[in-house]
């Protein structure tokens, strides 16, 4: 099998199994009460927040466990919505965001809310000064994600972080899900707020991420009902999965610092090869995240392609695997301006650490043969 349908999920490391095993057999009491194995429950979920504190080089009172990208994402978006709606009900993201960003932004307008949704160029990457250009004395929200999850663009943070922090009234949040562990981002950077992790995309379990809010940063919490994570997130925490991303997490720094040239090596060996196939548009900019590469194959149905690679053992995907269900053209190759044909054409390869050169060579190759098949039959 040549799995490069990383971007959707990864497969877990096995010392991130063994981490969550040994965490829910013998540390499974409830962390909130008071005997000797709650007691010890809560100790080892405070080191494993304390590991990611240090990880992020945060404070352990700004990380607050969730159980994913989509929690971590409402809860940014609704959360300060919700909290500072007095204050101004405008919201500033992105055309090209995950359905966890959109969606609620959508969700939001029936409440009042305006959200401004600053266009892209053709790579995929926003304008700081359209971000600056769009702010108003009523902003109090802008959400840019760090790296896109279906062409791999990385958006100019650094810079929006700065006009952010020009603006004291208004908070800066990042989706951060695709880039961690491939692409530095300082969470101290002068300006962000609130940044999102997920655990299932860096070789951690499903059901598992977190939500950095800095100090100072203020949200109306979407659960009630405890006083977990610091009362910003109701109910028993999943200590067994905590600790299972913070090993997750460690790995994933530690392979982004050892492998990382290798893994861009990787990326533009694959581009190389795939600009030899006739036909094939190559949709990611060449300064991408260094695991995402999009490509259009005009006149045939992405679906096919990926059942028929997958029936030789290799998987990829359409777009972002929450909507790679739907039909339709890709909204993020819409925005960069690609034509429907392409955008409807589209399929992501996304690479992982342990993807090898033999890999790439046998996926090309393998391609190849089967646009070769397809444009014998279309004659």
């Amino acid at each position: 099998m040549i799995y490069l349908d990383n971007s959707a999920t990864t497969k877990p490391d096995p010392s991130v199994l063994d981490s969550f095993l040994q965490a829910t057999t013998v540390y499974f009491g409830n962390p909130s009460s008071v005997h000797q194995l709650g007691g010890t429950a809560e100790k080892l979920l405070q080191q494993s927040k304390q590991q990611v504190a240090q990880l992020l080089n945060v404070k352990e009172s700004e990380i607050i466990f969730t159980s994913g990208g989509t929690e971590s994402n409402n809860t940014a978006i609704k959360g300060i919505a919700l909290q500072h709606q007095n204050r101004g009900r405008h919201i500033i993201t992105s055309a090209i965001e995950h359905a966890s960003i959109i969606e609620p932004c959508q969700a939001l307008t029936e409440l009042g809310f305006e959200i401004t949704y600053v266009p892209v160029d053709e790579d995929g990457v926003v304008s700081p000064t359209a971000i600056q250009d769009a702010i108003r004395d009523d902003t109090i929200l802008i959400s840019i994600m760090h790296v896109n999850n279906e062409i791999g663009s990385i958006q100019p943070i650094s810079d929006i972080a700065a006009i952010a922090n020009q603006h004291p009234k208004l908070f800066f949040h990042v989706d951060a899900v695709q880039g961690i562990g491939k692409v530095p981002l300082d969470l101290s950077e002068p300006g962000i707020d609130m940044v999102t992790m997920s655990g299932h995309k860096i070789h951690g379990l499903k059901g598992t991420g977190l939500l950095y809010i800095k100090e100072g940063t203020s949200i109306f919490p979407l659960l009630h009902g405890g006083h977990q994570e610091q009362g910003l997130r109701a109910g028993t925490e999943n200590v067994a999965g905590i600790v299972a991303f913070a090993k997750a997490l460690r790995l994933a720094i530690q392979k982004q610092d050892m492998h990382g040239h290798e893994l861009s090596e990787l990326h533009n060996m694959l581009r190389r090869k795939l600009e030899h196939i006739p036909d094939i548009q190559i949709n990611t900019p060449i300064h991408a995240a260094p695991h995402i590469m999009n490509i259009s194959t005009p006149w045939h149905k992405p679906e096919v392609l990926v059942h028929m690679l997958a029936e030789k053992g290799i998987y990829i995907s359409t777009k972002s695997a929450c909507t790679s269900k739907q039909s339709e053209a890709s909204t993020v190759l819409l925005a960069c301006g690609h034509s429907q044909l392409n955008a409807k054409s589209a399929v992501r390869i996304s690479l992982a650490y342990d993807t090898t050169e033999e890999d790439v060579t046998t996926f090309v190759d393998t391609l190849t043969q089967i646009i070769n098949q397809l444009q014998k039959v279309m004659k």
